[in-house]
């Protein structure tokens, strides 16, 4: 497990050019960045040079793994900047290899003309989770004791986590990343679930999956230091896809993000022939 200085590092961004940067990885125990880290780090980078806003929208396509033993090289390209609104896009590449390309929205705060917010279609609270990675900076409560790593788990494509990076430093934009960060994880077990013999466990073994893209937009702010439930659930799998829809609750109940992903689940390419 990383520690917070590992990940808060990843997120240090040290300029190499005009709109160029370089940022190290977080150590991993398998061959590929961790997803979340390329969100968060695409919504660093975007947010640089405007001050006073925040990221409103971040829209990520994962074209390739990147690996975690080179550093990544990040491209931002400004599109628009105003008074209200600001725009970027972020590229992620390591050499020769383009791994994520990302246009990040942003905007300044404007007074309410009208305002509603959802709140959890399901209620719980941290204490009904089973605590998992309980001795890194990243814990996270699954309620109802959903396993989706288990295969033999058969339950409704719904999946409720609590999360919370403690450590985390009281920094808006940091609160963003780390929140995109967190909403990368789950939603492909979400879509497993449903499914009795497919769980996250066979996952780079039997099953070949990944993160196609991934689109989360904040709605308020969201300190990733405390508790915040991420609300999953993925309405259809198909066609060696699934798309899965989440939402974002701060401690309060107020809705803090809402974010949707669309993923790859399908057979290892030594087992189903050439795919």
């Amino acid at each position: 497990m990383f520690t917070i200085e590992a990940l808060l590092d990843s997120l240090t961004l040290e300029p190499t050019g005009t709109d160029r940067y370089e940022a190290t990885n977080i150590p991993v125990p398998h061959g590929v960045v961790l997803g979340g880290q390329l969100l968060a780090q695409a919504a660093i980078a975007g947010a640089q040079g405007h001050d006073g806003m925040a990221v409103k929208t971040l829209h990520t396509v994962f074209a390739r793994a990147a690996k975690p033993d080179l550093p990544v090289e990040i491209a931002v390209e400004p599109m628009q900047s105003g008074r209200t609104f600001a725009s970027s896009s972020v590229t992620i590449s390591q050499g020769d290899r383009l791994c994520t390309r990302s246009v990040v929205l942003l905007s300044a705060d404007e007074p309410d003309l009208i305002r509603h917010g959802a709140g959890p279609k399901r209620t719980s609270t941290p204490e009904d989770g089973t605590l998992y990675d309980s001795d890194g900076p990243w814990q996270v409560r699954v309620v109802g004791d959903v396993d989706v790593s288990d295969p033999e788990v058969v339950a409704p494509a719904e999946l409720d986590v609590w999360t919370r990076f403690v450590g985390a430093p009281d920094d808006a934009l940091v609160d963003q990343a780390l929140v995109a960060f967190a909403t990368d994880g789950f939603l492909i077990g979400t879509a497993m679930l449903p499914h009795a013999g497919v769980g996250q466990a066979q996952a780079h073994r039997t099953l070949s999956t990944g993160v196609i893209s991934h689109t989360i937009t904040f709605h308020e702010p969201c300190p990733a230091r405390d508790w915040t439930l991420l609300a999953h659930t993925s309405p259809y799998a198909g066609r060696g896809r699934c798309y899965g829809e989440g939402d974002v609750f701060r401690l309060d109940g107020q809705l803090a993000a809402s974010f949707v992903q669309v993923g790859m689940i399908r057979p290892m390419p030594d087992r189903a022939g050439a795919l």
